[in-house]
C-alpha cells in the first residue's frame, strides 16, 4: 500500500476520519498528502463547516 494518495482517496479518508480512528498508515498517508497538496486542506475545512452547520440545524430543528 502506497503512502502517497490521490486527492480523491484523501477526500474519502478525511470523511472516514470524521467518524472513526484511521489506522496509523492511513493517518500518515493523510499527513503526507496534506503537506504536499494545496487543495485538500480546504476540503477538510469545508467538511468541518458542513458538519458544524448540520449540527446547528439539527439543534435548531429540535427546539421547535
Amino acid at each position: 500500500m502506497l503512502l502517497m494518495r490521490t486527492c480523491k482517496e484523501v477526500s474519502l479518508l478525511v470523511m472516514q476520519a470524521q467518524d472513526l480512528r484511521l489506522p496509523w498508515r492511513e493517518r500518515l498517508a493523510l499527513k503526507l498528502h496534506m503537506m504536499a497538496c494545496d487543495a485538500c486542506p480546504r476540503i477538510v475545512d469545508q467538511l468541518a463547516l458542513m458538519r458544524s452547520a448540520s449540527e446547528r440545524w439539527r439543534r435548531y430543528s429540535e427546539e421547535e
